[in-house]
């Protein structure tokens, strides 16, 4: 809110304003690789690379772009690989040369490619060799002149990297064939120019740095126009969050969550870049016993991820046997972290599970927990500094405190707008609030609680249930392992509450959760239908799909 609330209960959390401490992401860049060279940036499949190599490989790759290509500052790359050594490398290439990023999900099917591709007007695509073959279906199609493929391997050594790509290829069956004839290789363009060095290009803040491709719940993807200047003032803004509490160049950080989704690419690669921090990148993190085998190998400092992904760490026995003892932070965001799930976090692991709060549309971070025990579990926290909330009812008017309406936010990390989508861009904003299609709360301190998605309300003989409540309840029953809700329409049009759950204990029933909802919720919250699956249907980054349980 305009007055900041907080400040009163909270006058040590931050500033209510920032400065934004930089021009571009290239500053920010150049930054790191000076003060930090020596140090690990990225680990990979127990290959290092330290920012002197990072920057090495930058340069040769930026060299090429000026050199060997027809990109020019402002045409659109397509990114689309897991996490890799390589993804970093390609990403502060790409800024560096000032051309503009789309970071697309490896999983897409070719339609998906397709549309995003000749939404963005793409020029280049760098894209891992295990999804190629899609590529090659619809690339006549779209404006792409210029095909970059990488190997899982490539930036991980001579004979590791050769017996990697040999297991993918060969053994697990993991590329299927393709043909993209007039196609370069990452690895040989690294290695073709290696020393040499591009131009410099002049680059503002109010130069478009990434188109981040977001569909909401519903609706075809849009891309949401973010700006060097709107990264920027998240970097800046979470640096003020963080203050003292962590220590440049010491930090080890685990990245789980891919570097194509907004939270990990502002969180992990480009903020704790700025720290000199040594990134763990995950490239499967749904293979837990590798996962853990990793956090074990490297003691951590720090780990982002969301509800799903927490859930899963602390079911693993090995995860549960780690020595905790040097982590300073853990952040939850994507998606609601249950208040069980970070009750069980802090009692395992003795450090607090904050949740963060934020949009594709917001660079992401908008609000944030307090650090060092002042935390809400519960909460998405108090605003980022130079960030002002509102909570609006349908009539776009501020509520009462504790009362639930949509969240506005209004801030330099809000996007320049929907890219080619005036009416989109026109439609998602109320004078300088972005109307996040979140319907929240405010609390008497300024703690912001989400409620859920406007558009999975579900109306029940008249009442508003927000799935998130149900879930919530659920989720505290010992037996249960994940849990998604969603409304199902009777023949007559009224609408019910079902309930998608996997079971932790193979002894749950139908009749137990329906008792224990019972004693948890108001009668017309409880699920009228419970269906048990194996799994349940998860985007990339591991958030529950809700519109396609079934």
């Amino acid at each position: 809110m305009s007055d900041f609330p907080w400040l009163k209960s909270y006058p040590d959390f931050v500033s209510p304003t920032t400065e934004i401490n930089y021009q571009n992401i290239v500053e920010i860049y150049d930054q790191s690789i000076k003060n930090f060279g020596d140090n690990v940036a990225y680990k990979n499949m127990d290959v290092e690379l330290t920012y002197k190599e990072i920057d090495k490989h930058v340069n040769a790759l930026i060299w090429f772009f000026q050199n060997k290509t027809n990109l020019k500052k402002g045409d659109k790359v397509a990114l689309q690989m897991p996490n890799l050594l390589q993804y970093p490398v390609a990403i502060f290439a790409c800024l560096k040369a000032g051309l503009v990023i789309v970071n697309t999900n490896p999983l897409y099917t070719a339609d998906e490619m397709l549309h995003q591709y000749k939404d963005s007007g793409a020029k280049a695509v760098i894209i891992v060799e295990n999804f190629a073959f899609n590529l090659e279906k619809i690339l006549s199609q779209t404006g792409i002149e210029t095909v970059i493929t990488t190997t899982i391997g490539d930036l991980l050594g001579g004979l590791k990297g050769s017996i990697v790509n040999f297991v993918i290829r060969k053994i697990k069956k993991m590329v299927p064939s393709y043909s993209l004839p007039g196609s370069i290789s990452l690895k040989n363009i690294l290695k073709e120019n290696s020393g040499k060095k591009g131009t410099s290009v002049s680059i503002n803040n109010d130069d478009t740095a990434f188109l981040q491709y977001t569909g909401g719940t519903t609706g075809v993807s849009k891309g949401a126009e973010l700006t060097h200047g709107n990264i920027c003032a998240n970097v800046s803004q979470v640096e003020s969050w963080i203050g003292k509490n962590i220590s440049e160049g010491e930090e080890v950080i685990i990245t789980a969550l891919p570097l194509y989704h907004i939270f990990a690419l502002t969180a992990n690669c480009l903020t704790f870049f700025r720290y000199g921090s040594k990134n763990i990148l995950i490239t499967n993190p749904r293979d837990m016993p590798k996962f853990c085998a990793d956090l074990k190998k490297n003691p951590f400092t720090a780990i982002t991820g969301v509800n799903t992904l927490f859930i899963g760490l602390m079911n693993q026995e090995v995860f549960k046997n780690l020595d905790f003892s040097k982590m300073k932070l853990a952040l939850g965001g994507g998606m609601a972290v249950q208040d069980i799930v970070a009750e069980q976090w802090e009692k395992l692991t003795g450090c607090p599970l904050l949740e963060a709060y934020g949009l594709s549309e917001t660079s992401p971070a908008a609000t944030i927990n307090p650090w060092n025990g002042k935390h809400q579990i519960g909460s998405i926290g108090l605003p980022l500094p130079s960030t002002d909330i509102k909570i609006l009812d349908d009539n776009m008017k501020e509520v009462k405190v504790g009362e639930p309406g949509e969240i506005a936010i209004k801030g330099p990390q809000v996007m320049k707008g929907y890219w080619n989508r005036p009416e989109e861009t026109k439609k998602s904003m109320h004078g300088d609030y972005f109307l996040t299609g979140d319907v929240g709360t405010m609390d008497e301190k300024g703690f912001f609680k989400i409620v859920d998605r406007k558009k999975e309300m579900i109306l029940v003989s008249g009442f508003n249930v927000y799935p998130n409540d149900v879930e919530k309840a659920i989720s505290e029953n010992p037996k249960v392992l994940e849990v998604g809700v969603r409304g199902e329409k009777k023949e007559d049009g009224t609408e019910f509450v079902r309930a998608f759950i996997v079971k932790k204990d193979p002894s749950l029933t139908e009749d137990e959760i329906i008792n224990f909802c019972r004693e948890k919720l108001t009668n017309y919250k409880v699920p009228k239908s419970i269906s048990f699956r194996e799994e349940l249907p998860k985007s990339n980054v591991g958030k529950i799909l809700r519109r396609l349980l079934e």
